[in-house]
């Protein structure tokens, strides 16, 4: 029986797991092995609201190893550090309880086809201070490090006189950087509710950074530019072509010396693989350590490892490359999954061709924008208020339609609607 092993399970990766599992794990015509570092699954686009408190890993997470039980696939809880694809196996480091004690030893997994989707990581570009004094949003660990470190400082600010504010600095006009801002003047308001009477978003001065010349890059002007409207209606200082040249503990130090103080500083800019792709040397290695593929997405270097997700690089036919968002993970997986199928009936593989179905940036309660493409809008169609809203909480269904199933899914979307009517707004602890 053949093994198929996934490394990575974030949108692309725990997608193509539970479609392989059905086809194959629970047929028992191959064996379908997911391996991730975490125990739990979050949407990665849904993390700035794991690091307000305004969604809980533990009761809006998957747990891998149950839903493995029910979707015929195996999990391991693992953390990749290295492949030999002559001898097909891959290396998982040792495993630690919190107190340093080893649970489980350095190990080796054997496969016959490998898929990676390791995702990505913020991109501090070596700049001095930035690792040592930014929390950074690249896991729900890092995350939830985040809003434990958010919740001491709303403690200490309702403790002052009112007119104390808490600095918060976040680098990256990306869409995680606007909708993290945008998310911390909501959960500053209802603070009120929770035994902080002095706590408002108007003690809040946020500073969002951007390296380049406009906020959203990726996306259109004309979101770009609405988003930046709503920022401002709440308070928020954008600062446009400036780029951070070190961080202390104080805050973030711009071009010509610019000082940004802040009592929270988050790094949100920049995207590339995780640092152990390339120091595994196993495959070729692009801009942001990307594995480069085929157009099949196989790697380049090997028809048996398929890459997909963020840590992808693939061009397209017009030269320009696919770009690290939820949709194009989605896409890929699905790509994969046929193409494996393909490969063993013996027939062509398919080629990956990006379809951009629109981009939409969620502002907390305050305002959604985004843009929709496809053939009956003949281009792009500019939307925002409740209809984006709702199309913006649709893709995140859609998402767990395709990990859960039509039945499942629409259970979990049940006991979430009543979990959240009795439960606090936000996480507390």
């Amino acid at each position: 029986m053949k093994t198929i092993v996934i490394v990575g399970g974030g949108a692309g990766g725990l997608e193509l797991a539970t479609r392989l599992g059905h086809r194959y794990g629970k047929k028992n015509k191959a064996k379908i092995i997911l391996v991730d570092r975490n125990r739990n699954h979050i949407w990665k686009p849904l993390l700035h609201e794991v690091a307000t408190g305004s969604l809980d890993i533990n009761t809006d997470g998957v747990v891998y190893r149950a839903h493995s039980s029910i979707h015929g696939y195996q999990f391991q809880l693992g953390t990749m550090t290295g492949i030999d694809r002559t001898c097909k196996v891959i290396s998982l480091d040792a495993l630690h309880d919190e107190q340093g004690k080893e649970v489980l030893p350095a190990r080796e997994l054997a496969y016959d086809q490998l898929v990676m989707a390791v995702g990505s990581v913020s991109n501090d570009f070596g700049t001095p201070g930035v690792a040592d004094h930014s929390f950074f949003l690249d896991s729900h660990l890092q995350a939830e490090r985040f809003h434990r470190a958010l919740l001491n400082q709303f403690l200490r600010l309702n403790q002052q006189s009112t007119d104390g504010t808490l600095k918060l600095a976040i680098v990256g006009g990306g869409a995680t950087g606007v909708e993290l801002a945008a998310e911390l003047y909501h959960v500053a308001d209802l603070m009120k509710m929770y035994g902080m009477p002095d706590m408002s978003a108007k003690r809040l001065k946020i500073t969002l950074i951007e390296a380049g010349p406009r906020i959203l890059p990726a996306l259109p002007v004309r979101i770009a530019l609405s988003a930046k409207r709503e920022l401002a209606k709440l308070g928020v200082t954008i600062l446009e072509d400036t780029r951070v040249i070190r961080a202390d503990e104080q805050g973030f130090i711009a071009n010509e010396e610019q000082r940004i103080d802040a009592d929270l500083m988050v790094w949100a800019a920049g995207v590339k693989a995780p640092d152990f792709v390339q120091k595994m040397d196993a495959f070729e290695t692009g801009r942001g350590g990307q594995i480069i593929v085929k157009p099949t997405l196989q790697s380049a270097v090997d028809d048996d490892v398929y890459v997909i997700g963020d840590c992808c690089a693939c061009e397209q036919p017009d030269g320009t490359w696919v770009p690290p968002r939820a949709q194009s993970a989605h896409q890929m997986a699905s790509l994969v999954y046929r193409n494996i199928q393909l490969a063993e009936q013996g027939k062509p593989l398919k080629s990956y061709i990006y379809k951009d179905h629109g981009s939409l940036v969620n502002l907390s309660k305050y305002s959604t924008v985004g843009s929709l493409m496809g053939n009956l809008t003949k281009g792009s169609m500019f939307i925002e208020g409740r209809i984006a809203r709702i199309v913006y909480i649709s893709l995140y269904r859609m998402h767990q339609i395709a990990i859960h199933g039509w039945i499942r899914a629409s259970a979990v979307m049940l006991a979430q609607k009543i979990s959240n009517a009795v439960k606090p707004k936000m996480k507390l602890h």
